[in-house]
């Protein structure tokens, strides 16, 4: 079966937003007017087409993002749906990696929001190339001046309108396109699907005039024969125009805004106009870059059917059909019963079904081609970030970095009897969302989840709780992992001897006990000379030692950073044994950490703090109250950057206290940096919480 479109003809793109501006009705009118979609979903009765899980149709938030595959003038069009909140970041970062392009949604009545910001950011950094779409112009308050603004001072991008919309709030009913210089409204009886070109309403002509000639002086800077041209007085005709547009798309020189209202069925088919004529196809942006699998030296994959097939897997979802891995072909062509490298696990796997998505229906494929997105049902090892590709020409394409957890906490199943299915549960939701882990604590056996906020537990924990799991789950509040350790070095030299009829028990052992490096952990050495504690009883000092370091006397947690040297001992003929040197070595080592002062130790997590200007103050005031020191302040665009050391105990509840100090617009990110010793003060209160 040959390719249904040209490669130069695909558009894979996503749709980013803050949480309510519209993203997911856009798409559902994207849908719709693309043929795709036979009834309207709404987010408010919750009924999306892309919102599919469950508790996004509650919430009214989108959640996972899913692929759908659907067809405009000629053009196949991939659209990816991102999630717009705060904790589901990492699903935005790793939908942007398979994207080529993004459409930015604005709430026209609030402006560039905080998630935008945040969005935006990571689109800067995997350099997407985006058009915006001002949604929601219908809204009382809308202002399409102020989200130019917007656009300008908190993102530090420059915007430049290529529409502008004619009337706003109730009198919303089309746009003026700044490129056909012609007015275009929708027709309300048909659910928007009829629009008609008019004259530009004689108010509007001075300013249309005003922001073309705008539009016109940026798109000229893109190519110095259309520049000279203008110089001398002859505007660029519509396909130059265009074609200098799409340019300054493709490097981000500057950044097309356009107006509409999806909820009103106004401004979708022009939006859709602006994908297909401004958005880069896969041969568009540069081309995928990977490591041989077998030299480990750069290499370099095109968009096109004629290289080596590769394909990275972005998403797994378990759905009742089974699990479907989503994977974007870079290279090459994929045949239903090919057998595949996962040459970042070094696994086989063998195609089975492959489909093309559409929200929640499918459609059953032979094959896919480079460009293509789409879904393979029941790949064995293969998880988000893993590279499929050709078993002979092995390639590992650039992995995806998932951010550390900021939040943990413990889950257990109520009954004894649903623990099991509770574990095999986690260990899937683990394998679908690298930002999700588990763990157990060896210390207090409990399950541990660890992930990117509160909303992302709570999202985990309630999809346990529903069909299918339907697990009865308890949920802890979060711990702190102290260590122990001691300051100063130590000699004892301890008998343990036990006579009770027959054989008797009897060891001796002389120890030096002293601090080691920081994080360089526990050592043991042994320097006994002449056969004064036989071989055969050195593994039982080992056992010993290594039964006390799981709890420190101070509070019971494990002791770090401890050098423990047996420099004498004596033995008994028949009354020494292994177990005997155990005893005596583990009864040693307590007394001795007893004696050399110990201390216990927290961990300290690098925070990095992204916040405007204006509220740079309150966040450095309020790391500093939280036994913060501050390592750095730089700027990265037009944020600043705070850099600092933070106890995590001080850490929990931050989110939300960041997003009330700054109106929601900072972020943050941190990760474990190192141990330090806890102040005398604070120590106590911990020891008298655990001891």
């Amino acid at each position: 079966m040959a390719r249904s479109h040209n490669i130069e003809d695909y558009r894979n793109f996503g749709i980013m937003a803050h949480i309510d501006a519209g993203k997911t009705t856009t798409t559902e009118r994207v849908l719709f007017y693309s043929g795709k979609s036979h009834k309207i979903g709404e987010v408010h009765d919750g009924a999306a087409t892309m919102d599919y899980m469950e508790q996004e149709q509650e919430r009214g938030i989108t959640i996972t993002s899913a692929a759908t595959t659907t067809f405009w003038n000629g053009k196949r069009l991939n659209i990816i749906d991102t999630p717009g909140h705060v904790d589901f970041t990492i699903e935005v970062e790793r939908s942007l990696r398979v994207l080529d392009g993004a459409v930015c949604v604005l709430d026209s009545n609030q402006g560039v929001e905080p998630q935008t910001e945040t969005v935006w950011r990571q689109g800067d950094k995997y350099r997407v190339p985006r058009i915006v779409f001002c949604n929601k112009m219908d809204k009382t308050g809308a202002d399409f001046d102020q989200c130019l603004s917007d656009i300008k001072t908190r993102l530090g991008a420059r915007p430049i309108a290529i529409q502008l919309p004619i009337g706003s709030e109730n009198n919303f009913k089309g746009i003026v396109d700044l490129v056909r210089m012609k007015a275009v409204v929708w027709e309300d009886e048909n659910l928007g699907a009829a629009f008609h070109d008019e004259e530009i309403p004689a108010d509007m002509l001075a300013r249309a005039e005003e922001a073309r000639a705008e539009m016109i002086e940026a798109a000229v800077e893109m190519d110095d024969a259309v520049m000279e041209a203008y110089l001398e007085g002859n505007e660029p005709d519509e396909a130059t125009l265009k074609r200098m547009i799409r340019k300054a798309v493709l490097t981000s020189a500057f950044f097309p805004v356009l107006a509409g209202s999806a909820f009103k069925n106004k401004g979708v088919q022009t939006l859709l106009d602006a994908v297909v004529d401004y958005l880069p196809s896969p041969v568009d942006v540069p081309p995928t870059r990977g490591i041989d699998a077998k030299t480990e030296e750069e290499v370099v994959r095109k968009s096109s059917d004629d290289e080596p097939l590769s394909m990275l897997a972005f998403k797994i979802i378990e759905d009742p059909y089974g699990i479907l891995t989503f994977a974007r072909v870079y290279s090459g062509k994929v045949e239903k019963g090919m057998s595949l490298l996962n040459s970042t696990k070094e696994k086989r796997e063998r195609i089975g079904r492959m489909v093309l998505m559409h929200a929640n229906s499918r459609e059953d494929i032979e094959e896919a081609f480079a460009g293509d997105i789409v879904a393979f049902v029941g790949l064995k090892d293969t998880r988000t970030g893993d590279t499929l590709c050709d078993p002979l020409k092995p390639v590992i394409l650039e992995k995806m970095e998932f951010p550390a957890p900021v939040i943990e906490m413990a889950v257990e199943a109520a009954t004894k009897a649903e623990q099991e299915k509770l574990s095999m549960a986690l260990q899937k939701l683990a394998s679908e969302d690298p930002s999700f882990y588990v763990s157990t604590d060896f210390e207090s056996g409990q399950t541990i989840v660890k992930g990117m906020g509160e909303l992302h537990l709570d999202i985990k924990i309630d999809i346990l709780r529903r069909p299918p799991h339907n697990i009865k789950v308890n949920v802890g509040a979060p711990q702190v992992a102290y260590r122990e350790t001691i300051r100063k070095a130590t000699e004892i030299d301890y008998t343990h001897k036990k006579q009770t009829g027959g054989t008797g028990q009897f060891a001796r052992v002389k120890f030096i006990v002293e601090p080691n490096e920081v994080g360089a952990g526990y050592a043991f050495e042994s320097r006994i000379v002449g056969g004064v504690v036989p071989k055969e009883y050195i593994p039982g000092v080992e056992k010993g030692l290594n039964s006390v370091l799981g709890s420190g006397p101070l509070a019971g947690f494990p002791v770090v950073d401890i050098k423990v040297a047996l420099i004498d001992g004596a033995y008994h003929e028949v009354d020494s044994s292994a177990i005997a040197f155990e005893i005596a070595s583990r009864a040693a080592l307590r007394e001795a950490i007893e004696k050399a002062d110990p201390a216990l130790l927290e961990p300290i997590m690098k925070v990095e703090c992204v916040s405007p200007e204006e509220y740079v103050g309150s966040v450095i005031g309020d790391l500093n109250s939280r036994r913060g020191q501050i390592q750095g302040q730089d700027m990265r665009g037009n944020a600043n950057v705070i850099t600092a050391f933070v106890p995590l105990a001080n850490m929990f509840g931050y989110v939300n206290n960041l997003r009330s100090m700054s109106q929601g617009r900072a972020s943050y990110t941190m990760q474990f940096d190192h141990y330090e010793q806890v102040p005398a003060a604070v120590a106590q209160e911990v020891q008298a919480k655990y001891a």
